[in-house]
């Protein structure tokens, strides 16, 4: 399920295993074709800049899409 948020965009959240907010530390495993790594919670891709395959970092998730998510190292 999802539900459109005060602005018309739709929040995926509901079906996605993360939320915003949420901290997480994950292993990087691969580079995404804009250059920022990848890192997957429970199969979920999570993008997270300024890091390079095999880094194992701490991150907070910033935005939540259907099919992946954006985070920040923390």
């Amino acid at each position: 399920m999802y539900r459109d948020n005060r602005f018309g965009e739709r929040n995926f959240e509901n079906t996605a295993p993360v939320k915003v907010g949420e901290r997480y530390r994950v292993k990087i495993e691969g580079m995404g074709s804009g250059g920022d790594g990848i890192a997957r919670i429970k199969g979920f891709v999570i993008f997270v800049p300024d890091t390079k395959v095999g880094d194992e970092v701490d991150i907070v998730i910033n935005s939540v899409k259907k099919r992946f998510a954006f985070a920040e190292k923390i």
